[in-house]
């Protein structure tokens, strides 16, 4: 058995070109979604990120800010563009590109984006709403995995689904999205006994922890779903997921490649939680 491929380039093309048309739509009422990316540093990895996020937003007809300081810059600045971004109605969204330089407060620089321009959706109020089933925005890479098993027709409910990885991004949000439809969930982390014993048990399975080929063909219950959410790179350099794909797909039913699977979603979501953002602006303006 050779696994179905869970395109996400494709399906993404797909889905921009649904925010192209709502975002034109929204133009001619006077709005422009427009998203602003702040950058510290020099760190060559989210250089890129900026640039194909800034890229993304031009293409779907989006506005994009960008600002870059220097790594040594003094946090105060960051924070007082911050706040002129927040108060500034024609910006809909605010990002602040991660990690930052070990001089900032990261959880403070999150908590000083406006909760109604925090697209990224790591403000603890939309950390909050998520927790309750109400989410204001939800973080992009877990909006693109469920986005992604809404285009497969993987089926939610009642579905045994494990997660390895327990982050803040990823893991633990990613948990709360597949509890709201429904699903038995377990999260696995760094400390979790017998690894291979959860993962065998997964309809889904979502590989999140960030270590390159860590989940093997033999960790995978024969015709699960696998979602591949980790970017690694191996010793020449090439990019590979968390999930060794060449084994795994022998087995699985269902599979994200790794490149080409949530990575181009990920960027996806973030203009749509912008739009989002924006279509909300045009809602209030219009009562």
């Amino acid at each position: 058995m050779t696994a179905r491929i869970i395109d996400g380039n494709a399906l993404s093309a797909e889905v921009r070109g649904q925010l192209a048309e709502r975002a034109a739509a929204l133009k001619t009422k006077g709005i422009t979604p427009c998203l602003a990316v702040i950058l510290v540093g020099e760190d060559p990895a989210s250089a890129v990120y900026v640039r194909n996020k800034v890229a993304a937003c031009e293409k779907a007809g989006m506005r994009s800010l960008r600002d870059v300081y220097a790594p040594d810059v003094d946090p105060a600045v960051v924070f007082a563009r911050i706040a002129e971004l927040n108060a500034d109605p024609t910006v809909h969204g605010i990002l602040v590109q991660l990690p930052l330089p070990k001089h900032f407060d990261s959880e403070a620089v999150l908590e000083a984006i406006s909760p109604e321009k925090d697209v990224d959706g790591f403000h603890a109020e939309n950390v909050g709403a998520l927790m309750q089933g109400n989410p204001r925005f939800i973080p992009c890479t877990p909006y693109g995995v469920m986005k992604m098993l809404e285009s497969a027709n993987v089926p939610l409910k009642g579905a045994e689904v494990v997660i390895v990885g327990r982050s803040n991004i990823v893991g633990k949000p990613m948990a709360m999205l597949l509890l709201a439809q429904s699903c038995t969930v377990t999260i696995c982390h760094s400390q979790s006994r017998d690894l291979a014993f959860h993962t065998k048990r997964a309809d889904i399975l979502v590989a999140a922890v960030g270590r390159a080929k860590m989940i093997t063909g033999d960790m995978i219950k024969p015709g699960a779903t696998v979602i591949d959410v980790g970017i690694n790179r191996t010793p020449e350099g090439k990019l590979c997921g968390d999930v060794d794909f060449e084994t795994a797909k022998e087995v699985a039913g269902a599979i994200t490649p790794v490149p080409g699977g949530v990575g181009p979603m990920t960027i996806t979501m973030l203009l749509a939680n912008t739009l989002e953002a924006a279509e909300r602006t045009q809602m209030r303006c219009a009562k």
